[in-house]
């Protein structure tokens, strides 16, 4: 996984959330998760495809 995180830019910290939340499947091997290829190719068809986009929420002014 690490080098899956280096080559996208994502954190570890942000690649055991994605995992999590079931986005970016994983095989354990002996301990260790690791990445395949297909699950490379099927998360960024699905983060091209806008499936894990959301909404910005606007930040509320307040008057201290």
């Amino acid at each position: 996984m690490t080098a899956f995180g280096e080559q996208s830019g994502l954190s570890p910290s942000t690649l055991w959330r994605f995992r999590q939340k079931g986005w970016l499947q994983t095989i354990n091997i002996s301990g260790r998760q690791y990445i395949t290829r297909a699950a490379i190719a099927n998360f960024n068809r699905r983060a091209e495809s806008g499936e894990f986009a959301g909404e910005v929420q606007k930040p509320n002014k307040s008057n201290p």
